[in-house]
């Protein structure tokens, strides 16, 4: 009699085979097995042994949004090291020998001083955000999100996105599941559009370097553009332009939102213990957050040092020229949103541009290659990835245009 084929003999067990991430640095993961790919592992069945059709859970990867934890991180530890001299340098040169200050080291320690200072807060505010969002059960974000389409599940995914605080990198992790998890494609890409930068930690960055009334502008705009382009996916996808989202999957049918969310609760640690596990799990979670900030801060300390202000103004000011080359920086330089914010406070407030300085937070997620390459292998459609910036940029030109008096 043949033996079935997850009969229990006594051979080895097959080492687990593991595909190659999708391109980008935080492209979707979906480890498989040699027995899962025969149909016959635990990965897709249900508690009672019935099969469960749709696409295999995985497990979500330890750390943070990007983590690789055998590999030494030598953006965080480059950039980090490079903020702690040159704000060493403006603290101890600036106290005891002033005149050094007045070169281009010296200008250079004070713009990373003065940059990481209106930082700090915001970034230490977002650290407990992305550990508070850590504890949120994954089945409590997609209740909330929803996995039907048309224009109320829009608005759900475009608010889960400007309220999702990761990286616009990490953020891919999360799209890629809901796509897999049956959202349909205006869903994903309205939270893909909403998320990168709109997140409170950043929100707060921006606050402190540009103002309030500025930062809810931007977020307002970035909400309406995530929206339309949703709108537009899901009716070009109803005229057969572009395809379908194949995935049905959908929550368990018993989920309760409330009984989840108080088991939740009930589950955390409020312990000493606890609340320091909680602080040490943000920082890590952050990581991939905070080595883009701090790139971002070495970026605009360059830029403030070694650009005149002159040159800026001239070069990104609030002119057509200004603007094409906005776009085309933020489509060439391939920075984190946390690393853009920065930059995008530096050209609002040196160029007095605030119209190019919304394009490049906003191009720089539309147009970044590593977006595009994961949706590509997310949806296997690369016209439905080159959708993406052939319809958001367009609308970010339109708006930047109007910001700038145009």
């Amino acid at each position: 009699m043949d033996k079935p084929c997850c009969s229990h003999d006594k051979k080895e067990p097959e080492k687990p085979k593991v595909e190659a991430p999708a391109h980008g640095c935080c492209a979707a993961k979906a480890p498989t097995t040699a027995a899962a790919e025969q149909g016959c592992g635990d990965d897709n069945t249900s508690p009672a042994g019935n099969r469960v059709e749709g696409p295999v859970e995985t497990q979500p990867q330890a750390g943070g949004c990007c983590d690789t934890p055998t590999k030494t991180d030598y953006m965080l530890w480059g950039s980090l090291t490079g903020v702690v001299l040159g704000y060493a340098y403006y603290l101890v040169i600036g106290q005891f020998s002033p005149a050094l200050m007045d070169t281009t080291l010296g200008h250079l320690g004070h713009a990373i001083a003065d940059i990481t200072n209106t930082m700090a807060w915001g970034a230490l505010l977002g650290v407990f955000m992305v550990a508070l969002l850590c504890k949120v059960p994954r089945e409590l974000v997609m209740s909330i999100l929803g996995t039907n389409g048309g224009f109320q599940g829009i608005l759900r995914a475009t608010g889960a996105g400007l309220l999702l605080d990761l990286c616009s990198h990490g953020i891919l992790m999360v799209g890629a599941k809901l796509y897999d998890r049956g959202a349909s494609t205006g869903q994903v890409m309205a939270f893909l559009i909403a998320s990168p930068w709109n997140s409170f930690s950043l929100t707060l960055i921006l606050i402190a370097m540009i103002g309030l009334s500025w930062t809810l502008a931007f977020i307002v705009l970035s909400a309406v553009i995530a929206v339309i382009t949703g709108l537009i996916f899901d009716a070009l996808i109803k005229r057969g332009i572009l395809p379908q989202n194949p995935n049905t999957t959908d929550l368990p049918h018993d989920f309760a939102f409330w009984p989840t969310a108080l088991q939740a609760l009930k589950q955390g640690n409020y312990s000493h213990g606890g609340l320091w596990q909680f602080c040490v799990d943000g920082l890590k979670e952050s990581r991939m957050v905070l080595r883009w900030l701090l790139l971002g801060i070495l970026l605009a300390a360059l830029i403030r040092t070694f650009v005149p202000a002159d040159y800026f103004g001239t070069y990104f000011g609030p002119t057509v020229l200004g603007l094409s080359i906005t776009l085309l920086t933020a489509t060439v330089l391939e920075v984190c949103s946390e690393g853009s914010a920065p930059i995008a406070a530096d050209i609002f407030n040196r160029a007095l541009a605030p119209g190019n300085s919304f394009a490049f937070l906003m191009t720089g997620v539309s147009t970044d290659y590593t977006e595009i390459m994961v949706l590509k292998d997310t949806t296997r459609s690369w016209k439905l990835a080159l959708f993406l910036p052939l319809i958001t940029v367009p609308q970010i030109v339109i708006i930047a245009l109007a910001l700038n008096g145009f």
